[in-house]
């Protein structure tokens, strides 16, 4: 089985301490957020196949890492970079700093272990499709040769997604907006070209009704090119245009305190940072049962729920100059 950590949270950036303890007892318990008794998830051979681990900040992560390598525990990293104003981004690491995240893994681990997610694409605070453009053609001339893979996908205005976003653009003076179709595709296609450019595959996570090449967030086959084995994993999508591999995610809903306004999995910026501070890095679960949160509606499409923010080098000068005027 591949095991997710996670879709829910961002354990990399914020729970290795507990991960590592988990590992070290071969298994984790799992509050399960849509009802239901709790489950147990194997983290060792034979049981485990490999890790996928969703973040955007693997520095505090990167013993976790070491030691997987050591032991010849397969995994990569689905890394979520933006370079978005801070008025939507409120506390994630600087754009600089994560791309020399993106390049170290890349570098200690091979390419085939990092994925770059520009993810969600959210038309908000200045942030239009000229702007998309132009964002995404830095960042990936700045990542070309350390990924082959760019993940994307629209924002989706879910019921509490929609609550945080309203809520930033009265705290902040912008506005945002959901596109019509017609323009997402044409800034997807123009994305793909850029992707192209810089030697990237271009793919697009659960929205088939967008065209594009559809994306395997949870990958066996690149999961497969890094252990350098074959693995058995049969397709099991959470949701229409998910080709997603098989796997158990051992996160929790309302822990990660990034403070991405859009984040699906993220009702409340103060309860995901009291949930943080009352973490407890000795327990089975990430969070005991009764601590359990329930997701929104909707899938993982918006991946982690992190990513690097507003400052750094490459475009930093204009979306600085939008987050001040956000």
């Amino acid at each position: 089985m591949i095991v997710s950590a996670s879709y829910r949270t961002d354990i990399p950036a914020f729970y290795g301490e507990w991960f590592r303890r988990r590992l070290e007892a071969g298994y984790a318990m799992v509050a399960n957020p849509y009802g239901g008794r709790p489950y147990r998830v194997e983290l060792m051979p034979p049981s485990l196949d490999g890790f996928v681990f969703w973040t955007r900040n693997a520095a505090p992560f990167r013993p976790v890492l070491a030691m997987l390598a050591e032991r010849h525990l397969p995994f990569f990293v689905q890394y979520t970079l933006t370079g978005y104003p801070r008025a939507v981004e409120s506390a994630v690491p600087p754009l600089g700093a994560g791309l020399r995240q993106i390049r170290g893994l890349a570098e200690r681990h091979g390419p085939r272990a990092v994925v770059w997610r520009y993810d969600p694409i959210l038309f908000a605070a200045g942030m239009d499709a000229a702007f998309h453009r132009r964002n995404f053609a830095a960042l990936a001339a700045a990542l070309a040769g350390s990924v082959d893979e760019a993940v994307v996908s629209m924002a989706q205005a879910y019921a509490k997604t929609r609550r945080n976003l309203d809520a930033a653009a009265r705290a902040h003076g912008f506005a945002w907006r959901d596109p019509d179709a017609e323009e997402k595709r044409d800034l997807l296609a123009a994305l793909g070209d850029i992707a192209s450019a810089h030697g990237m595959r271009l793919t697009l996570c659960s929205q088939p009704e967008l065209g594009g090449t559809a994306a395997r967030c949870i990958d066996a086959g690149r999961l497969a090119d890094v252990a350098g084995r074959r693995l058995e994993a049969r397709e099991k999508g959470n949701r229409p245009g998910c080709l997603c591999a098989e796997s158990r995610d051992i996160g929790a809903y309302e822990s990660c305190p990034h403070g991405c306004v859009y984040c699906y999995a993220v009702g409340s910026q103060a309860r995901a940072r009291a949930r943080r501070r009352a973490h407890d890095p000795a327990s089975e679960f990430l969070f005991p049962p009764a601590e359990a949160a329930q997701p929104s509606s909707g899938g993982v499409s918006e991946g982690a729920s992190s990513a690097a923010g507003a400052s750094g080098d490459l475009a930093t000068a204009t979306i600085a100059g939008r987050s001040r005027r956000s």
